[in-house]
């Protein structure tokens, strides 16, 4: 039964981290065609107040990745932190994506 709670561990840490990772890369997409293109300057401050949040987000689930190494014990507290950064990140990457939608 330890095995099946740390695969589900492991299954949660990796999809937020690749939520995680996905808000960096929006960011800095964002930063580098804001800094292309004249009149950018709002764009990259924004970017610049994000960086935080997406390395927050970054940072915790890497470490709940870290932690489903763990016994069954840290592999709950690594799906509930990596569950907690995924939602944050997922969200963060959303609200960005929204600001900055254009038509199509």
């Amino acid at each position: 039964m330890d095995w099946l709670v740390n695969l589900i561990a492991v299954i949660v840490a990796l999809a937020s981290v690749l939520a995680a990772l996905g808000h960096v890369g929006y960011l800095a997409l964002l930063n580098n065609a804001a800094g292309k293109r004249a009149g950018g300057a709002p764009v990259a401050q924004y970017v610049r107040s994000r960086w935080a949040v997406a390395g927050g987000t970054t940072a915790a689930s890497l470490f709940a990745w870290l932690l489903t190494a763990g016994g069954p014990a840290l592999d709950v507290v690594a799906i509930i932190v990596a569950a907690g950064s995924g939602v944050v990140a997922t969200k963060a990457l959303q609200s960005t994506r929204d600001r900055y939608r254009t038509g199509g």
